[in-house]
C-alpha cells in the first residue's frame, strides 16, 4: 500500500513561493490501477514525482507499505525506484530503434534481472496493457 500523508510540496523561485500540493492525502491498495485528472497546475505531476521519488515533499509523509520515507536516504530511493515503482509517460519516452518489447525489458535490466526472467514479466506486462 502507498500512503499520501498530508504532503506539501512548494517551489520557491526568487522570493516567489508556488504551491504545488497543499495539505495531500491519498491511499493506494496493491496492484491498483489509478488515473490522475485535474488541470494543468493543479499539481499531478508534482504528485507522481513524489510518489516515484523523482522529488521530496516539503512536509507531510510518503508511507510505503507501512513504513514511513521521512528518514530515507539516497540509496533507499534508489533502492524504491529501481525494484518497487514504475511509469507509464504520456510522451513515451521509448528507444526508437529497440522494439517495444526491448523498451519494457530495458528496467529490468538494469535491474539484473535474468534473460528469460526478464523477457516473461516483460511479456506478462506488455499483455495487461494491451
Amino acid at each position: 500500500m502507498l500512503e499520501l500523508n498530508d504532503i506539501c510540496k512548494r517551489y520557491v523561485t526568487a522570493g516567489f513561493t508556488q504551491v504545488a500540493l497543499d495539505h495531500v492525502s491519498v491511499a493506494f491498495r496493491d496492484s491498483e490501477f489509478v488515473a490522475v485528472l485535474g488541470p494543468s497546475g493543479s499539481g499531478k505531476t508534482t504528485m507522481l514525482n513524489i510518489v516515484g521519488g523523482l522529488d521530496h515533499f516539503d512536509e507531510g509523509d510518503l508511507v510505503i507499505d507501512g513504513i514511513s520515507t521521512r528518514r530515507y536516504k539516497d540509496r533507499d530511493w534508489d533502492a524504491y525506484r529501481n525494484n518497487r515503482i514504475g511509469f507509464v509517460f504520456q510522451s513515451y519516452n521509448l528507444i526508437p530503434h529497440q522494439t517495444i518489447l526491448a523498451n519494457v525489458e530495458l528496467a529490468l535490466t538494469l535491474s539484473g534481472v535474468g534473460r528469460a526472467e526478464r523477457r516473461r514479466r516483460a511479456l506478462d506486462a506488455l499483455a495487461r496493457v494491451g
